[in-house]
């Protein structure tokens, strides 16, 4: 994933999604934009289709889309870029880097 400027956090987030899935789309496009204005935090994403594996569409199958940060379950349904920004925020205190 690259190397970090120095001193910058990392947050690594989960996206648990599934095709044809709007809110899943929506959730991806906040994402990517909070991400790219992210000053002093890196931030990574990854999408997980769900349908591909049966245990985790048998887990989040009535749940998606659901955002994980940092390992733990964050958002789920819907997501603004304010509530995704204040979570980014409290990951950078948690870890300042």
């Amino acid at each position: 994933m690259g190397s970090r400027p120095r001193g910058s956090p990392s947050v690594e987030m989960v996206l648990y999604s599934k095709p044809g899935c709007h809110l899943c789309d929506e959730m991806m496009s906040v994402v990517q934009r909070v991400i790219a204005q992210a000053g002093g935090i890196t931030a990574t994403v990854r999408e997980v289709d769900i349908s591909l594996d049966s245990e985790l569409a048998a887990v989040y199958a009535e749940q998606i889309p659901v955002l994980f940060v940092n390992g733990r379950k964050a958002f789920r349904y819907r997501l603004t870029e304010e509530a995704l920004r204040d979570r980014l925020k409290e990951e950078k205190a948690r870890h300042p880097g």
